[in-house]
């Protein structure tokens, strides 16, 4: 994921700010990390350069 995609990135359940923790970086992207929304208090994982922006009951339910 490009940091600038936090530029347009919102929370898909109110709208609100994002903010990012990085935990793996290259020179190109942000590899793994995760994008949390303080309104909601939910976290959007990062994985393979990917963020996952489903809400939490449909990435939940995708893993059973």
């Amino acid at each position: 994921m490009k940091r600038d995609l936090m530029e347009i990135l919102a929370c898909p359940l109110c709208k609100g700010d994002l903010e990012l923790e990085v935990f793996e970086e290259d020179d190109v992207e942000i590899v793994s990390g995760r994008i949390y929304c303080k309104a909601c208090d939910e976290y959007y994982p990062i994985e393979d350069g990917i963020p996952n922006m489903l809400p939490p009951e449909i990435r939940d339910s995708d893993l059973k």
